[in-house]
């Protein structure tokens, strides 16, 4: 973790980030979404509310509960289809009748990589029934009551994963977040779009990113470049291993996640595999057979 842990706001309690920006913070913490999910409101009178979150209804009677008298929903927006992010969306919709939007369903994106590994399991947390009432694509201008969003497509995380631009500020999803590096799991996940969408928001050179999980990225550049060095880090660490022999995703987590919680290790064994993945495109490892968490790779 990169972040301290100062950032402890109370659940359901309303936290403003800055003029025109509320934050509500979800009841689901957890080893995987730090604190819980941040769901955001922008906006004064008609306003959008950015990753409803879990589908809790103390949760509902929050964002509810956060509205000026007289405000409404008029856009519910969707970073991405894990369920901590998008189940509450139906039945917020249903209590203000704001349609959802987002980038499509749980499979839209997808490359076709990646839609090749369907059979492998990796889809944990995976919203399967989420449909979005309308979609939105790459660079989409999103307007409001008094405010206006760019829809970023910045898949990787997931295939259907978008970030929003407001002004000079970024609600990055689970893209981009301070308290820890993104989970690339495969086939959702694909480490390859990962890497191109963090370079994507290189040269915005925004003041500030509000992620999904934690506090707000202050120092955006230094935070890309930081998450950049890491996974060409632990690509170096994984080829690195491979000269000893081929391995399994779990044998390489094993052996290069060192001061992991053991109960953590399955999920590093996945972001390994994405890895591993990527380099296979790449033509630098191979896999014995199909690709998959069971394969054992060496390089090439």
């Amino acid at each position: 973790m990169d972040e301290p842990a100062g950032f402890n706001p109370p659940v359901g309690v309303v936290q403003r980030p800055e003029p025109g920006l509320r934050m509500v913070l979800a009841p689901n913490p957890s080893p995987m979404t730090f604190r819980g999910t941040n769901t955001y409101i922008l906006g004064e009178g008609d306003v959008a509310v950015i990753d409803p979150g879990p589908d809790a209804p103390a949760h509902l009677q929050a964002i509810l509960g956060a509205l000026a008298p007289g405000e409404r929903v008029s856009h519910i927006l969707i970073t991405h289809s894990h369920v901590d992010h998008s189940a509450l969306a139906p039945a917020l919709s249903r209590a203000t009748g704001a349609p959802v939007l987002a980038f499509g369903d749980s499979s839209a994106g997808q490359r076709p990589e990646m839609a090749r590994l369907a059979g492998l399991s990796g889809g944990e947390g995976v919203d399967r029934a989420f449909r979005p009432d309308a979609t939105l694509a790459d660079d989409e201008v999103l307007h409001g009551a008094g405010w206006s969003l760019t829809a970023l497509w910045t898949p990787g995380h997931m295939a259907n994963h978008l970030s929003f631009a407001w002004r000079d500020a970024v609600f990055t999803g689970d893209h981009v977040m301070g308290w820890a590096t993104s989970m690339v799991s495969p086939p959702d996940g694909d480490l390859t779009a990962f890497m191109a969408s963090l370079e994507k928001l290189v040269p915005r050179q925004d003041r500030v990113f509000y992620p999904a999980h934690g506090a707000p990225v202050t120092a955006p550049a230094a935070r890309l470049a930081g998450l950049i060095a890491h996974r060409r880090g632990r690509e170096a660490q994984i080829l690195q291993a491979l000269t000893h022999g081929p391995a399994t995703p779990a044998e390489l987590a094993a052996r290069i996640y060192t001061d992991t919680a053991p109960a953590l290790l399955p999920a590093a064994a996945r972001n390994v595999l994405a890895h591993l993945l990527d380099l296979t495109e790449r033509n630098l490892v191979g896999p014995d057979g199909a690709p998959g968490s069971e394969s054992r790779f060496s390089r090439r």
